[in-house]
Formats: structure tokens, C-alpha cells, sequence
């Protein structure tokens, strides 16, 4: 049960940090962002069983394997940009996080341009404009 370690590891590196937050601020600060670290690591051989299971199924459902792909990296967009806002928030940046989330949806928008031109696209040819 691999969720026991990482619970454990969460709980160590919260009473870690609250135990050096007022005393050392930059070590418990370190700890969160080595706990953060841990977990990415933890969870990424996951994660990579899951893009293969997707990428399967979208093969399998013959969707054009950009979208798969484009919509796998939107989703990896979106949890990288969280993390990095909510490692940033620790550090008590609120404003520096608020742009990191802002920016993480500008490169959504960004990715997400060449599915939203299909579907019009797609739009316009099952219903004709006349």
C-alpha cells in the first residue's frame, strides 16, 4: 500500500514545517518544495501508465492521435501550473502565483486553438452558411 509512504511523507514534511516555519523559514520552506518534488517523482510512473491506457484507447476509438495528444498535454499543463502556483503560495507570493495561473491558461488557450478551429470547422460543414 504505497499510499501509507505518501501520506507518511506528507505528514513528516507538514509537522516538519510547522515545527521550522517561524525558526528557519527558507528550510521548511525547502521541505515543501522536496516533499512536492517526492510526490511528482512518486506519481509520474503512474501517470505514464495512464497516457499509454489513453493513448491506446484513443487509437482504439480512431480519434486522430493530435487531439489525444494535445489534450494530454493541456491536462499536463493544468497540473504542473497548479503545483507551481500552490509551491509558490507556500512561499506567501500570492500575486507571482495568480500570474503563474494566468499563464498556464494563456498556454491552454494556446494549445487548444487547433481543436476549437476543427469543431467550427466541422460545424460549418454539417451545417452549411449560407
Amino acid at each position: 500500500m504505497e499510499i501509507f509512504e505518501v501520506i507518511s511523507v506528507g505528514i513528516i514534511a507538514s509537522v516538519l514545517f510547522l515545527l521550522l516555519k517561524d525558526k528557519q523559514p527558507s528550510i521548511a520552506f525547502l521541505i515543501i518544495v522536496l516533499t512536492v518534488l517526492y510526490f511528482f517523482i512518486f506519481v509520474i510512473q503512474y501517470v505514464q501508465e495512464i497516457l499509454q491506457l489513453i493513448t491506446y484507447l484513443g487509437e482504439q476509438a480512431n480519434i486522430n492521435e493530435i487531439y489525444i495528444k494535445t489534450i494530454l498535454q493541456i491536462i499536463g499543463i493544468s497540473y504542473i501550473t497548479e503545483i507551481g502556483a500552490n509551491i509558490v503560495k507556500d512561499a506567501g507570493l500570492e500575486s507571482i502565483a495568480v500570474k503563474i495561473e494566468m499563464i498556464g491558461k494563456v498556454f491552454i488557450l494556446i494549445l487548444a486553438i487547433p481543436i476549437f478551429k476543427s469543431l467550427i470547422e466541422t460545424i460549418i460543414n454539417i451545417f452549411p452558411i449560407t
